[in-house]
């Protein structure tokens, strides 16, 4: 069954065509680990992951790279300000690995509560200087840099396609008004290697036949995944906000080096918003997943959530529409679980299921036929077709949860219950508070109180 994904670069839905006959390479950009992942970075990793379940539903052999990026990310896309990863280092008087390090622990593991699998390589920038060098040595042979007093610049004028993944109006960039480019011969020009200055001051910083100094953050990417995929690959993902920037760098440096196109399909997900505006680091975040599950949600309450709305559509998230959320999933899981086995897997079901996903990740319709299979009363075999469909959403539909409760929560839960029936909701909210502090959280649903170990 033929697959449909929205490539960027053309901005149209395309039927999947791989280089190598069922096999697709995939490159995300990763993180930054220079402090916590926010939920809206998390939403990316979840995108990428149904997008990397769907192609294992349909029997491809799927290779999967993530990078670290543990050097050369500035604090202005613009090449200006100080390294993400010296700041945090700096800050929290550790080492650039150090940092680098635990938070990137920190990020594993919430991709494995939020059940998303593992990258074939994690690459780490650091680790790929002499990558990175030997790349920018292949695009100055061939004209593409000019040195400044800062460092080596790719030269945009010289690609003649420059911004053609964002549709950029060069000539309108260049006539607008005046900024300050330094150097830089054009506002577009970006930096391939960064001099130290002064020498001896960074904690990660390396020889070039530059001078020393530490890459730039575009050509880290292009380097490292060249390097495990080949010069030409499949699938780029990342989120919205790389588009007209990283992205755009990557492919301009990339075909610049190799004379032939970088990437067949660019996808891009959209912003996770808060009150219409998008969530991010510099505006001090919204929540962590560790904060999430501190407030009686659970990571999988949160994928849910972003499984509910296209990939390519900005979420507007809250407290309130994430409880509803949760609901609907426990709602869905309960139901789920209370299903006595049927025989095999429903073939109508699957098959429509497998359209929906495979028509540019539809996980909104895919719900949605999971939610009718439920509801169908001559339907057969909804365990086996249930388990089939999970291995995209991930939701571990049909894993029950052991938690053992304590009888002084449990006698708590059952007065709690009482009290609701009898609308008696000031003495609900009490009990509410005792058994949280007691470490537990319940949630209410038409089948009845939810209890979790907060």
């Amino acid at each position: 069954m033929e697959i449909k994904l929205y490539n960027t670069l053309t901005r149209k839905k395309q039927i999947l065509k791989t280089v190598k006959k069922s096999h697709v390479s995939i490159y995300s950009c990763g993180p930054t680990v220079y402090w916590y992942q926010h939920i809206g970075n998390l939403r990316s990793y979840i995108f990428s992951d149904v997008l990397k379940r769907i192609l294992l539903f349909n029997s491809y052999n799927v290779r999967h790279v993530i990078n670290i990026t543990d050097v050369g990310h500035l604090t202005s896309d613009a090449d200006t300000g100080e390294d993400k990863m010296e700041k945090a280092a700096s800050k929290e008087g550790k080492t650039a690995k150090q940092i680098a390090d635990y938070y990137f622990s920190v990020f594993k593991n919430d991709l494995e509560k939020l059940n998303i699998i593992m990258p074939d390589v994690w690459p780490k920038a650091s680790e790929h200087i002499e990558e990175q060098i030997g790349l920018i040595n292949e695009l100055e042979s061939k004209g593409y840099t000019y040195k400044t007093e800062d460092g080596i610049y790719f030269d945009t004028s010289k690609f003649k396609n420059y911004g053609k993944l964002a549709r950029l109006n060069i000539k309108g960039l260049q006539a607008g008004k005046r900024v300050s480019f330094g150097d830089k011969k054009s506002k577009t020009d970006f930096a391939l290697w960064k001099f130290s200055n002064p020498v001896g001051v960074r904690k990660q910083e390396w020889d070039s036949p530059w001078g020393i100094g530490f890459p730039g953050w575009h050509i880290e990417c292009s380097a490292m995944s060249m390097k495990y995929l080949g010069d030409r690959f499949d699938i780029h993902t990342g989120g919205e906000d790389h588009i007209s920037v990283h992205h755009t760098n990557e492919i301009a440096q990339s075909e610049c080096a190799t004379g032939k196109p970088f990437v067949n399909y660019w996808m891009h997900g959209a912003f996770l918003t808060f009150k219409g505006e998008k969530i991010s680091k510099s505006k001090g975040g919204l929540y962590t997943l560790s904060e999430l599950e501190n407030l009686g949600f659970s990571a999988l309450d949160y994928r849910y959530f972003c499984l509910t709305t296209s990939y390519r559509k900005q979420l507007d998230f809250s407290i309130e529409k994430l409880k509803s959320a949760r609901n609907a999933y426990e709602r869905l899981k309960n139901i789920c679980q209370s299903l006595e086995d049927d025989g095999n897997e429903n073939k109508k079901y699957i098959e429509d299921f497998q359209k929906a996903i495979n028509d540019d990740l539809n996980t909104v319709k895919a719900l949605q036929l999971l939610w009718n299979l439920l509801r169908d009363k001559k339907a057969k075999g909804k365990i086996e077709t249930i388990r089939k469909m999970d291995e995209v959403f991930a939701l571990n539909l049909l894993i029950k949860e052991h938690i053992k409760i304590p009888k002084e929560v449990q006698s708590l839960i059952e007065k709690r219950e009482q009290a609701r029936k009898n609308k008696d909701f000031k003495l609900s909210d009490e009990l509410r508070n005792k058994i949280n502090s007691l470490g537990y959280s319940v949630s209410d649903t038409s089948e009845g109180p939810i209890v979790k170990k907060s």
